[in-house]
């Protein structure tokens, strides 16, 4: 009896190593062995047995390559002061215990700071001190492990094949042995006592047998692979029953060839396979164009600041900047683009692209990569890359940023766990009676079953439905992060409502000044400062003060969140913000910036608030949902917002961001289903807290991974639309369940009664998936339509 290795699960052949009590086939397999066992990571063995891979025998200097500067910067995603990101192409990753292992490196290796799995693209993002873990020295690592990273022109590139060119090959193939397995099998259905035809009947036989040979081991490979891997992890997936519909028809058809019984079901294996394929090419098509939208088709509606070369400011698209051009960006914004740093001192934050929060310092003329965040004055940057929507899109999704909760995409799959072996008992019971019944018929009835129940059209309901919902959302300027955010949309019962920049808006008629003349050298320095913030008063006050937008060195500049900024500009130091930090008494009633130079107040300016326009509407449709209001103002304006929201829950005024972070968790508590509305910089926790946070940007850079949706200011007032569009696209796919299980039901009750052929059963399942999808594009699109009429 052979043994197997107890890391890779392969057969023992060249040497047999006994450690710790067990067989190793290798080396190298030992080797892996000892190093889990030394970190206490056996719990790898635990998860799936033999799933470890054979280490590679290649030499340890294969990657040295990649150490070469020009080589190492085309190869990382990111690199910056001790830390960089690389993202290598690991296909074999092909389970649980493999992206466990994987991402649990930084305990393996002391330098790895941390390791993500993306395992349907079969990739590997790590997180590394290069001054301490070389990048060739990291490649080695992995392929010690037995996870040897593929490296090649295309992967440095990112680029991405939407369409897996073997399956076209695989369908071709198929295609070709159907039409000719047809054109063999012509006599034998025409049937005749024709001598030529009767003689000639075991070469046509058998040159369809060799037809269907390629098509069975190698076009329906994938769905072996598929079937295996899920077996292996312990899982009777959907492919499961395809594989022995495959595996009975064939078997039956080589059994009549051989005993001369009959022609077999070589065409009809062939039909199948092709339709099956074709069926698998029209998912992947679908997909594909759903992920181009997503990724490619200026998904973010974040506003940057544009500066010519004049000093003139203009709000331009993200997708609308070019190599070459000059933007501002203001504290606490993320840098949409990589560029070098022309004005001021960056102080960026990485946090988002390395996960840890050290801050670095930039001087003129150094490089900075899109994804940081400025903390401090305001920078001027020249873009030397193109927008890389896919990249943020990368970002956005960042794990770290996520809040996990199951949703339809887990009920989806438990069904068509529970949906296999139902199929699977049926398919056994039916054989057991048509058995005793007619023999030759109980292998047409068993293969139709196994093919005619596959939940394919199931298991696409969920992800095409919402694809189409985000991208009607999208083009309507309400930019969802992803699919499950939309699920719990649906179950929102409360919404909270920041008021300054997401009720209210500000128009400069709205705004005086109070206080002392300003002379306009102090207004200069002033509009100086006010070009640092992003704060939604700020860039008001920004607009209101005529005079030129001259540019002066900002030096020490600080802001504290919900107080207030200061700065050292041209000997002076500035400070804005509330009363208190300007050592002020508020004045009741009112909404006011003040201003202080060197700790003396000038004045304030007064801020009347405007509030959208049609809000009143807007409250009496979200009637089903409790209202509250919270601002970091004064209650000037109490008995105006009660006018207005009438069916209000409650307010609260003087507000910090931590006071809005703890208003949201009092309101879980209470088993509310929580949206939080507010302008993406002081209400970030608040956001982040709440089952889903919606940054609201007018034309501002308000990109933060602590929302789950950015909308468009001024589609506030529309906010029932798109409530209503998310609460339909679950009663969408809850009528695409019905649809396939209809498609089964009526399907199955033919199979099992022997009225239907596996080839027909073969046509009848792509259909399903077919009128699945052409069923969700139909009705997203008149689900937009009736509450987007221009962009659905």
């Amino acid at each position: 009896m052979s043994e197997n290795c107890f890391h890779c699960g392969q057969g023992i052949e060249k040497e047999r190593i006994l450690f710790d009590e067990k067989t190793f086939c290798c080396n190298g397999c030992k080797s892996v062995y000892e190093i889990l066992n030394t970190n206490n990571l056996s719990n790898f063995y635990e998860l799936n047995k033999g799933a470890g891979i054979r280490p590679s025998d290649d030499s340890s200097g294969q990657f040295d390559y990649l150490d070469t500067p020009e080589i190492f910067e085309k190869i990382t995603d990111f690199s910056e002061g001790n830390t960089s990101l690389v993202t290598f192409k690991i296909p074999v990753i092909h389970c649980s215990s493999c992206i466990w292992l994987l991402e649990s490196l930084h305990t393996l290796n002391k330098h790895i700071k941390y390791s993500q799995v993306n395992f349907t693209r079969k990739t590997l993002q790590i997180s590394f001190n290069h001054n301490d873990l070389k990048l060739s020295e990291l490649a080695n690592f992995l392929t010690n492990l037995g996870y040897k990273p593929v490296i090649s022109l295309e992967t440095a590139e990112k680029n991405v094949d939407h369409l897996d060119k073997s399956l076209l090959v695989k369908f071709a193939i198929a295609g070709f042995a159907f039409g000719n397995g047809m054109f063999l099998a012509f006599p034998e259905y025409v049937g005749g006592e024709d001598y030529w035809m009767e003689h000639y009947k075991g070469l046509f036989r058998v040159l369809m047998f060799l037809l269907a040979c390629p098509v069975v081991f190698y076009s329906a490979s994938d769905y072996y692979k598929s079937a295996w891997y899920g077996l292996k992890n312990k899982i009777v997936n959907i492919d499961v029953p395809i594989v022995l519909g495959i595996f009975v028809l064939f078997g039956r058809s080589i059994y009549e060839v051989a005993t001369d019984y009959g022609p077999g079901y070589f065409d009809t294996l062939c039909g199948l396979l092709f339709f099956m394929l074709m069926g698998k090419l029209f998912q992947k098509r679908t997909y594909s164009a759903l992920s181009y939208d997503r990724d490619y088709k200026s998904f973010y509606p974040i506003a940057v600041t544009k500066v010519d070369f004049d000093g003139k400011q203009e709000n331009i698209l993200l997708s609308e900047i070019k190599v070459g051009d000059r933007i501002l960006v203001r504290n606490q914004e993320i840098i949409p683009v990589d560029a070098i740093l022309i004005n001021g001192e960056g102080n960026i934050d990485n946090s988002f692209i390395t996960g840890e929060s050290e801050s670095i310092s930039k001087q003129p003329g150094d490089k900075i990569f899109a994804g940081g965040k400025q903390i401090g004055s305001s920078l001027e940057l020249e873009v030397i890359k193109d927008v890389d929507q896919s990249y943020l899109t990368q970002l956005w999704n960042k794990e770290a940023f996520k809040k996990h909760e199951t949703g339809l995409d887990t009920l989806t799959n438990s069904i068509s766990k529970y949906f296999t072996f139902i199929i699977l008992g049926i398919a056994l019971i039916s054989g057991i009676y048509w058995a005793f019944i007619d023999l030759e018929k109980m292998f047409q009835v068993i293969s139709a079953i196994l093919i005619i129940a596959c939940p394919c059209a199931l298991a696409l309901s969920a992800p095409f439905t919402f694809g189409h919902i985000m991208r009607i959302l999208g083009r309507n300027k309400f930019y969802v992060k992803d699919t499950l955010t939309i699920e719990k949309i649906a179950k929102l019962d409360t919404i909270v409502f920041d008021k300054t920049g997401t009720i209210t808006h500000r128009k400069k008629s709205n705004i005086r000044y109070e206080g002392t003349e300003i002379k306009e050298f102090d207004l200069l320095n002033i509009k100086t400062l006010l070009k640092n913030s992003n704060h939604p008063l700020s860039k008001s006050l920004y607009e209101f003060i005529e005079v030129n937008d001259d540019y002066f060195p900002v030096e020490k500049f600080e802001e504290i969140s919900g107080k207030g900024y200061e700065a050292h500009i041209r000997g002076n130091v500035y400070k804005i913000g509330s009363a208190r930090y300007n050592n002020q008494e508020p004045k009741n009633l009112e909404t006011a910036v003040y201003i202080s130079k060197n700790n003396q107040f000038l004045g304030k300016f007064i801020f009347k608030n405007e509030y959208r326009p049609k809000l009143k509407d807007l409250f009496k449709k979200l009637t089903p949902y409790k209202i509250f209001i919270l601002s970091g103002d004064n209650s000037s304006e109490e008995s105006q917002l009660k006018e207005l929201i009438p069916n209000y829950q409650g307010m609260a005024f003087n507000q910090s961001p931590e006071d809005k972070l703890n208003y949201i968790k009092n309101l879980q508590d209470q088993h509310m289903k929580v949206a939080m509305l507010g302008d993406g910089l002081n209400d970030a926790g608040a956001l982040k807290q709440s089952n889903v946070g919606i940054a609201i940007a007018d034309d501002t850079n308000s990109f933060t991974p602590s929302s789950d949706v950015i909308m468009n200011g001024e589609k506030v007032v529309s906010l029932d639309n798109y409530l209503n569009v998310c609460k339909g696209s679950i009663t969408i796919v809850k009528m695409t369940f019905i649809i396939s299980f209809l498609y089964n039901i009526v399907g199955l009750s033919y199979a099992v009664t022997g009225h239907m052929h596996p080839l027909f059963a073969a046509i009848i399942m792509p259909i399903s998936s077919i009128t699945v999808v052409t069923f969700t594009t139909l009705s997203t699109w008149i689900l937009g339509r009736k509450y987007f009429k221009k962009q659905a």
